[in-house]
């Protein structure tokens, strides 16, 4: 594949928050730097998407195509990878109806908060589990979480990490989320 580059790759050409993904907010080499960021092309040799995308005008987001929802898109994928495919289809939806400043902004308030709950809250262990958590819940509840365990205080990174568990898996369970990557 040729070199592929967009102006945001936060968030994918397919619909997938790439700004919330593990791999996105990892040091080294394995680090992804978003649909279409530095190096992508190097790192993702070749995705359909971006050929199908080619193939369409060079769209920005499936959402402009105009045969969206096309047979990619017709029912939600069952499994999911380094990142979760559940909210894909709802998160082009709310892309499209809100504008794409719109959710950029909506999804760089999570990016923030992501970054906020690895530095203060991950114990080595829960890396992922914040990444998944905070694609899925929206941003208000987000919030609402994310202050309710600023006014609690715990000295160690491990007791953080397991009353962040606990508020989130609460919440998840209210909200009838599944703070697990579904697989194979």
């Amino acid at each position: 594949m040729d070199s592929y580059s967009r102006a945001y790759p936060e968030f994918s050409l397919c619909g997938l928050n790439c700004g919330l993904c593990v791999r996105y907010h990892t040091d080294g080499p394995s680090r992804c730097p978003g649909c279409g960021g530095n190096r992508f092309s190097e790192l993702h040799p070749s995705c359909p998407i971006i050929t199908c995308s080619k193939k369409h005008e060079h769209i920005e987001y499936c959402h402009e195509c105009a045969s969206y929802p096309c047979d990619r898109y017709r029912d939600e994928a069952e499994y999911d990878s380094f990142i979760t495919y559940a909210s894909r289809l709802a998160d082009q939806t709310k892309a499209k109806s809100f504008g794409i400043e719109a959710y950029q902004h909506i999804l760089n308030q999570k990016i923030e908060l992501l970054r906020h709950l690895i530095e203060h809250y991950d114990d080595g262990r829960h890396k992922g589990f914040c990444c998944l958590a905070v694609n899925l819940f929206e941003l208000p509840v987000l919030q609402q979480i994310v202050e309710k365990m600023k006014t609690v205080e715990l000295a160690s990174v491990k007791e953080r990490a397991a009353y962040m568990a606990e508020l989130m898996n609460k919440e998840a369970e209210n909200h009838h989320l599944l703070l697990r990557l579904r697989r194979k």
